[in-house]
This record gives structure tokens, C-alpha cells and sequence, in this order.
């Protein structure tokens, strides 16, 4: 097996080679890395379809317009394979309105064979006799970042280098066990998946920890903060904890705050906090923020 044969499709002529190939091709492997860490909306960093040729490397955040790729997603007679690939899906469809079809997705498949271990490092161990890590820091890595680095570009290929074989080996399972239908339903379905924008969980309050230890006056306003953070993350776009951690929000419900300088003088956030949030926060703790009470009202029935 040859997975060291990769091209970085960032110019109109490497698109073009992975067209050609892709369009002689009756299966391909793909994946995409995307970054769910640092973003409350998920964000597509990367696009990596593995053909018999090579790995290609589409870079959405390029000037490269990728809208070609939806043709033969769509395609039933190229077989796509995918391991855990529903947010895949669901991201692309999302991003680029593309349809799906003719999928086979490794840890379904799996699953379904009764496998315990359903990781691609397992399944790849179990059936092709070959360790590999996935590294998280690469993982958790900025990939919106450019260029990516070398670490990121070997993760990337390396995530679809062995799906090829591990298909293989599943379909040959799963055609034994008789079981192609079941299957057959079963990437139907995840073809289908849709993409849902995340909501706000109405008692997520409650699960940070030391909640249940509050008093009444404070548990109110770690509400409010609560939903303050989510509607900060998402019209800003930034994951939850870029705003404030949980024990932020947590030290915050116990403080009295009328005013800047309170919030100043409690020690509790640094200065960059207090200048880019402060005047919200003061308007949460001391209950005037009105939209943050609208926002309440509209779904007290869900508290």
C-alpha cells in the first residue's frame, strides 16, 4: 500500500488532475477536518478524497470553488468511503448544498459486525494488522490556520490511507454474515443526515458543577450568565469556552456587581475580559439585560 502519494489542491490545475481522477474512479475515500473546538458553528478547514492514484488535499478556505465535488457525492455509481462520516455529511451539506449517495462508512459497518472497538486506530489494528496514533493535538490543532504544517498534511492523508482495505475487509464480513440490507439501510439513512444548528441545552446551568450548593439568588444569575455565554458564542462565532469557562461563569453568579470598578475589584476576570465583556456582564449580573430576559421568557416553559 502506497499512502505517501498526496497533492495539496490549492491552483485551477491541480483541481482539474484530482477531477480526472476522481472521475475515472469507481471509489474513493474521503473525510474532512474541520474545527469543532475553537467554534460554536463547526468550521470546514480541509476536504481529503483518496483515490487509487493519490490523496487530494481541497482547501475550502481557498479560492479554489470546490462546487465540482458535489457531481459525483452525488453519484451512484462512485461508492464513497468514510469512517464516522455523518458530521462529514452533514458539514458539506451545509457548506456546499451537496447531496449523497452510495456510501460505505467504516465504523457503521462495524458496528453493525458486533466490533467492541470502534475507533479507525482499532479497526484498523483488529483487521489489517497495522498500529497507527492519531494524534489529539494534530487533532485539536488550528486547522483554519495557514499554511497548514507538515504534522497537519501527514494527519490529513493518513486519515483516509487505509480506508480502502478496511472497506474491503468489512463489505467481505458483512456479505458473510448475510447482512448487506441491514447495511444497505443503514448508509441510506446516514446519506440522508441534515445538518441542526447546536441550541441552547435550557438546564445546562444546572450541570456546572457546584450549582446545586447556590443560593437561590445565585443560581438565577448563573442561569442568566449561562444563556448570556451562549448567545455571545454564537453570534460571534467562538466556542463556549473562549467566552468564559464554567468556573467563570460560577465565580460570576456569587459576585455583587452595580458597575465596572465592582467588577474590576473582584479580581475575577482579567483586564482583556473586563474591557470585551464587562459592560454585558454587569448589565447580566444586576439583572437589567433585557435581552437576555426575553430570551428567558420565550423558553421558560423548557426550564
Amino acid at each position: 500500500m502506497q499512502h505517501n502519494k498526496w497533492l495539496l489542491v490549492d491552483t485551477p490545475v491541480k483541481a482539474d488532475e484530482a477531477l480526472k481522477d476522481i472521475k475515472s474512479s469507481s471509489v474513493i475515500s474521503m473525510d474532512t477536518e474541520y474545527d469543532s473546538f475553537h467554534y460554536f458553528r463547526d468550521k470546514l478547514c480541509l476536504i481529503q478524497i483518496k483515490t487509487k492514484r493519490k490523496t487530494y488535499l481541497f482547501d475550502p478556505l481557498g479560492d479554489i470553488d470546490l462546487s465540482f465535488l458535489g457531481e459525483h457525492f452525488a453519484a451512484s455509481s462512485l461508492c464513497k468511503i468514510m469512517h464516522a462520516g455523518d458530521n462529514d455529511v452533514r458539514i458539506l451539506k451545509r457548506d456546499y448544498g451537496f447531496f449523497f449517495n452510495n456510501i460505505f462508512d467504516t465504523h457503521r459497518a462495524a458496528l453493525l459486525l458486533g466490533c467492541s472497538h470502534l475507533s479507525l486506530a482499532a479497526l484498523v489494528s483488529q483487521y489489517l494488522g497495522i498500529e497507527f496514533e492519531k494524534k489529539k493535538k494534530i487533532q485539536r490543532s488550528k486547522w483554519d490556520l495557514r499554511p497548514l504544517t507538515e504534522e497537519q498534511l501527514a494527519y490529513a492523508v493518513m486519515d483516509t490511507a487505509y480506508l480502502p482495505d478496511l472497506h474491503r475487509r468489512l463489505e467481505d464480513e458483512i456479505l458473510k454474515a448475510g447482512l448487506e440490507a441491514e447495511a444497505a439501510k443503514i448508509f441510506t439513512d446516514m446519506a440522508k443526515v441534515v445538518w441542526r444548528e447546536k441550541e441552547l441545552d435550557q438546564g445546562g446551568h444546572k450541570k456546572i458543577w457546584g450549582y446545586w450548593s447556590l443560593p437561590d439568588g445565585c443560581k438565577e444569575r448563573l442561569k442568566r450568565l449561562f444563556r448570556w455565554r451562549y448567545l455571545k458564542a454564537k453570534a460571534i462565532n467562538r466556542a463556549f469556552f473562549m467566552i468564559l469557562s464554567d468556573k467563570d461563569l460560577f465565580s460570576l453568579s456569587w459576585a455583587e456587581i452595580g458597575n465596572l470598578e465592582d467588577l474590576g475589584d473582584k479580581g475575577l476576570l482579567s483586564r482583556d475580559k473586563i474591557r470585551l465583556l464587562g459592560p454585558e456582564l454587569v448589565e447580566i449580573l444586576s439583572g437589567e439585560d433585557k435581552s437576555i430576559k426575553a430570551h428567558s421568557s420565550q423558553n421558560s416553559r423548557h426550564s
